[in-house]
């Protein structure tokens, strides 16, 4: 039973490094994003979204990618 802890370790540092890994593409793909890929918002829609990913880590990187990215790799298809 006291070995349960031990093996529960690793697999939580993998869940936290893909999600620092996540957050990272997302936030380096929003910034290489040109301002006419974003669908409109309105003005400075690269710039919210850049804000969105950078100050709400990764479940803004989870937001941007089901809301902008995965919809824009759809489209361009």
């Amino acid at each position: 039973m006291a070995a349960l802890p031990f093996c529960i370790v690793p697999f939580i540092w993998l869940i936290i490094l893909g999600l620092i890994g996540l957050w990272i593409w997302m936030l380096v793909d929003c910034i290489k994003r040109e301002e006419e890929d974003f669908p409109p918002m309105g003005d400075n829609t690269k710039l919210i979204w850049i804000l969105i990913v950078a100050l709400t880590g990764w479940i803004g990187a989870i937001i941007y990618f089901f809301m902008v990215k995965q919809k824009m790799s759809k489209s361009s298809s």
